[in-house]
């Protein structure tokens, strides 16, 4: 098969590499860089097996920034562009997936438009209206940051919103280039595969307010956040995973989600929703009331990334506290190699590792790292495990 992903971020670029083992692959984006890199087999993202397949597989991979001739052979246009979410409309910021439905849909007369981009529930069955076509189709990723390919080659189910043979082409597709051939594949209906993405995303959101707000209690009375989440993780119908508490839930897909969901739910009785977006409003403060307490006069932010292993800051929770703390008057200073500006939104971004611990006298870190073991006393974190699982 001939296909076209359009934006060569975490979702574009992981869903490339792994239908180019097998298909032919054209992948669109506007940052000429990015083409370049991957095009000489650099992964532009950080992503350890996008790298390695990038490197050291055959794939039959070519990216361009010119969309002039992308579309009109491919049997199959996958969408991955930005919708971030906004607070003004209470609705993701579409525009950059409909201009690729309206410019593809122009020029292809076959193929099928695959939106993996996140969508409002109802999306589909509005494009599917204004461009009077049934060849838009929206098929959820489940993609963890820094994991993207890892999580394309052992997907925990695929999720097709349509039933016709076009859907079942696709998934199978998707599966049979994974290394899990025993994949679930879902078809069902455009919304309600739009609301298992927005449902998916706001449980793991719940899951994340829930031990964090256990942490919350915790600190308050003096007690063992570990042992509480221990006992209670015991428990199989709990289970251990996803229970580390943070500063807050972030990055791209949580925040946004949980937001867009709250916002489809105008008219319907609901609390959970609700408290769960306003949860991670008040983990933050709560994080920032409990670093004031100790009264610092310089607060260090060791990365500002969102976890692990990623070099994402996007809608970061630590950006958030950061924040709080500034409103009150204390300075701020921020150690982000990833970073490339000396500052950030104010706050001094200073370079050198040695200099930034040596000058903070309290250091905000939302994982460990061993790059702090030699200034332990001055941490302040709410990790347990040193993931973020």
């Amino acid at each position: 098969m001939n296909i076209t992903v359009v934006g060569a971020g975490y979702v574009g670029l992981s869903n490339a590499v792994l239908f180019a083992q097998q298909h032919a692959v054209t992948l669109l984006d506007v940052d000429q860089e990015r083409v370049d890199l991957i095009n000489r087999k650099i992964s532009p993202i950080q992503d350890e097996e996008i790298s390695a397949y990038l490197a050291g597989k055959p794939l039959t991979l070519h990216a361009t920034a010119d969309a002039s001739a992308v579309y009109a052979d491919a049997d199959y246009i996958i969408v991955a562009t930005p919708t971030d979410y906004d607070p003004e409309t209470d609705y993701f910021d579409t525009g950059s997936v409909e201009s690729v439905l309206a410019a593809a849909l122009a020029a292809n007369r076959h193929g099928y438009v695959i939106i993996k981009s996140t969508i409002p529930v109802g999306f589909i069955e509005k494009m599917r209206t204004r461009f009077a076509t049934d060849r838009i189709i929206f098929s959820p990723e489940f993609l963890r940051e820094s994991k993207a390919l890892y999580d394309n080659l052992y997907p925990s189910r695929i999720v097709m919103g349509d039933t016709c043979e076009a859907a079942r082409t696709f998934a199978e597709a998707l599966r049979d280039c994974s290394l899990k051939p025993d994949t679930p594949i879902i078809l069902t209906n455009p919304t309600e595969a739009e609301s298992i993405k927005l449902f998916s995303n706001t449980y793991l959101a719940l899951r994340v307010a829930f031990f964090n707000e256990l942490d919350s209690f915790a600190a308050t009375f003096g007690l063992d956040t570990a042992h509480i989440i221990e006992g209670v993780s015991a428990d199989p119908r709990i289970g251990t995973h996803y229970n580390n508490p943070s500063f807050g839930y972030g990055g791209y897909c949580l925040p946004k989600d949980t937001k867009q969901l709250l916002a489809n739910y105008q008219n319907i009785p609901q609390n959970l929703i609700t408290a769960i977006v306003e949860s991670n409003r008040t983990r933050k403060d709560f994080i920032a009331e409990d670093v004031l307490r100790r009264q610092p006069s310089t607060v260090g932010i060791y990365r500002l990334t969102m976890k692990s292993g990623s070099d994402n800051f996007r809608s970061s929770s630590i950006q958030g506290v950061m924040k709080r703390i500034k409103e009150r008057g204390v300075p701020v200073i921020v150690y982000e190699p990833e970073y490339q500006g000396s500052d950030f939104f104010g706050s001094e971004v200073v370079r050198d590792l040695a200099e930034f611990k040596n000058r903070a006298d309290i250091i905000l870190a939302n994982r460990l790292h061993e790059n702090l073991e030699n200034v332990a006393a001055k941490v302040y974190t709410r990790d347990l495990k040193g993931s973020d699982l």
